[in-house]
């Protein structure tokens, strides 16, 4: 009897996995704003996220991407190339929100916008560990990039750490909606002041930021080597914080900090700034960040970095996976750290897998 009631009942007529995408992207490539001239992005990179994860297409030579049998889910999408004449700049168009029922088709225009590659960004967050079984994590590192064609200068500027501020709207966020981000937990300083011209960052290069500029291969051979790092974080306020005389040293401002700058192993939100307010007590004014990235274990997770800095999240790897994670291009920043990171099978300090 269960069996003919249930043969009596209508069969659904859209199945899970047959929905649809198809986009096709553009971008103007005329020298000026009095002219349009629309033309395809062909074989652009596209990169879609969803909570299945990340798929990577390239659109055809007419700028068409068409990707079948999704399952229901919200996609975002990034279509992303290089300028055919300048290669400081990235063309980039990223639609997010998309909502894919089961069999049905989003068909929808991409337009893409010149990015220039103009300054100092966050390249790589190692933060981890490597593999191993003594839950081993202090080989940790940033990676900044110069994606500029000029010299920047590092004298002044302040790296830092939110991770306080859980009981209002969370770190990294404009608590009293006064322009300033609030949650600092470490905030360490390059020499000198902003302004000052005596730590050069060269055009095109990269420069890591060591929590402890040692082998750390000596303690957990699956490791990496960092005692050649272009800077260290030292914590002048503890007495046994390792100092690698090679290596120049970032300094601590906070005096009741006595511990390693270290970052959560899975989310956590990180913040480079000029320095011109390094008053971290009443908050740091958004307008002297220069970078900023928030990172968290999976999607769905609550997101408080201040959106005028990023407008989403990176996805981390696992605990002691020695795994990394990069941008999808050197210094390639949008501001939507989603579409603009990756995780990557090995940290990578001072080069782009």
């Amino acid at each position: 009897m269960l069996i003919i009631f249930g043969c009596n009942q209508e069969p659904p007529t859209m199945v899970d996995g047959e929905a649809s995408l198809q986009i096709i992207a553009l971008w103007d490539s005329s020298p000026t704003d009095d002219i349009t001239d629309i033309v395809p992005l062909k074989n652009a990179k596209a990169i879609i996220n969803s909570e299945y994860g990340v798929q990577i297409h390239y659109t055809d030579e007419e700028g068409n991407l068409t990707i079948n049998n999704l399952p229901v889910a919200t996609y975002n999408v990034s279509i992303r190339m290089q300028h055919p004449e300048d290669p400081n700049i990235l063309l980039i168009g990223n639609m997010s929100g998309i909502e894919l029922p089961a069999g049905k088709c989003f068909c929808d225009t991409i337009f893409a916008k010149p990015i220039s590659s103009f300054g100092i960004a966050i390249n790589e967050i190692y933060t981890v560990g490597p593999v191993n079984s003594i839950f081993f994590f202090f080989d940790q590192y940033l990676e900044l990039y110069n994606s500029s064609d000029s010299v920047k200068y590092l004298d002044g500027m302040i790296v830092m750490r939110f991770s306080s501020n859980s009981d209002g709207k969370g770190p990294g966020a404009d608590e009293y909606d006064d322009g300033r981000i609030w949650g600092v937990t470490y905030i360490f300083k390059f020499p000198g002041s902003p302004g000052e011209e005596n730590h050069p960052f060269y055009p095109r290069t990269f420069l890591v930021l060591a929590s402890d500029a040692v082998n750390h291969k000596s303690v957990v051979s699956t490791s990496i080597d960092l005692s050649n790092a272009d800077w260290e974080f030292y914590n002048q306020f503890s007495a046994t914080d390792i100092d690698n005389p090679n290596v120049p040293n970032l300094i601590n401002l906070r005096s009741d900090k006595t511990s390693d700058f270290l970052l959560g192993l899975n989310n956590d939100v990180v913040v480079v700034a000029s320095g011109e307010d390094s008053t971290w007590e009443d908050g740091i004014d958004i307008s002297t960040v220069i970078d900023g990235v928030e990172f968290q274990s999976g999607p769905g997770s609550k997101k408080t970095l201040d959106y005028r800095i990023d407008r989403s999240y990176a996805l981390s790897p696992g605990k002691y996976s020695g795994n990394s994670m990069q941008r999808r291009e050197p210094g390639g920043d949008t501001n939507d750290s989603l579409l603009d990171w990756e995780i990557i099978p090995f940290p990578t300090p001072g080069y782009h897998k």
